[in-house]
């Protein structure tokens, strides 16, 4: 397998050295995809691209992940690499900005979770939130809970063996009750529930016209009724796995109106000024503890391949369609 220096990832890129590219690909890439495919693929998207830069780098899962953009911000290249160098994950996809990204919520909130937690979607492009490209939840975060690099332990096909499931779920911010839905069974992990996809969940409505939406809560945990005042911190219910869900996580967002189908998402201001992303750790203190929010990057022990597997159809189908 032919070394490249992927820190330079850019220039092998805009130099049309696409074979060399494709000799430091993994075996499972080279299996799914030709060279001669791959060549003509890159040939093909290298139109109008005069320079490449490094727009973000993280260390995700046991994985580099890095995104490059062209010189007029239109056209990105998302690439993953494994320890070795080898790459394991290349996406092409138009870089997408949208002007929403520059307001803001008015009111500053947490995340409604005690302990910590993982964000798995969450970002202003595409690469780190797939939620991004639908208005009514562009600034949404999927959240689960990762230890020792899993989010479960034993066998995945039963939920209470998921660390998120049955976790605290607190207010984001003061507020009232307007909306509760509750009821819906939780999925057994790996089937999700096209037919109800917010599954169980809650509404409230803020100061300043902001709403808050908690989605997939544990079936018949949510503790709070509508038309309740609800004080920032307090218990809400239970995570679940209900829903168009395959494993117990939080789908939180603020919108413009309860309505979420109607609704435009607005970009979250945390307290303290903070701003998870995608492969951040996210710690929500109880509030008598006199702690603020923290975040972090967490570091683990997952491949790419085991992301693929395990995790990602959690959040993949929510709110599509």
């Amino acid at each position: 397998m032919s070394k490249l220096d992927l820190n330079k990832f850019g220039a092998h890129f805009i130099n049309e050295e696409f074979e060399l590219l494709y000799k430091t690909t993994s075996k499972d890439f080279q299996n799914l995809l030709g060279l001669n495919e791959f060549q003509n693929i890159c040939h093909s998207y290298k139109q109008g691209i005069q320079k490449l830069e490094k727009f973000s780098e993280k260390e995700w899962f046991g994985t580099t992940q890095v995104i490059w953009i062209d010189q007029n911000k239109e056209k990105a290249i998302q690439l993953a690499y494994d320890p070795r160098q080898v790459i394991t994950g290349f996406y092409l996809k138009p870089f997408i900005t949208y002007d929403s990204d520059k307001r803001r919520t008015k009111n500053q909130y947490r995340m409604p979770i005690r302990d910590e937690w993982f964000v798995f979607w969450g970002g202003t492009n595409e690469f780190d939130n797939y939620h991004y490209a639908y208005e009514n939840q562009r600034y949404a975060y999927d959240l689960v809970r990762v230890i020792n690099g899993v989010t479960y332990e034993g066998t995945n096909l039963i939920n209470e063996n998921y660390f998120a499931f049955g976790k605290d779920i607190v207010a984001p911010l003061n507020g009232k009750v307007v909306e509760v839905v509750d009821g819906i069974k939780d999925n057994v992990p790996g089937k999700m529930n096209e037919q109800y996809p917010t599954g169980n969940y809650i509404v409230i409505e803020h100061s300043n016209k902001e709403n808050s939406m908690i989605a997939h809560f544990k079936n018949g945990s949510i503790l709070v009724k509508e038309g309740e005042h609800v004080k920032e911190g307090q218990l809400l219910g239970l995570c679940g796995n209900s829903g168009n869900s395959s494993e117990a996580h939080i789908h939180f967002q603020v919108m413009d109106r309860p309505q979420f189908e109607k609704a435009k998402s607005i970009r979250i201001q945390f307290q303290n000024h903070l701003e998870p992303v995608q492969g951040d750790t996210v710690t929500s203190w109880p509030l008598d503890d006199n702690k603020m929010d923290t975040f972090d990057k967490i570091e683990n022990s997952l491949t790419f391949t085991d992301i693929v597997l395990t995790i990602p159809k959690i959040i993949g189908q929510y709110f599509k369609g």
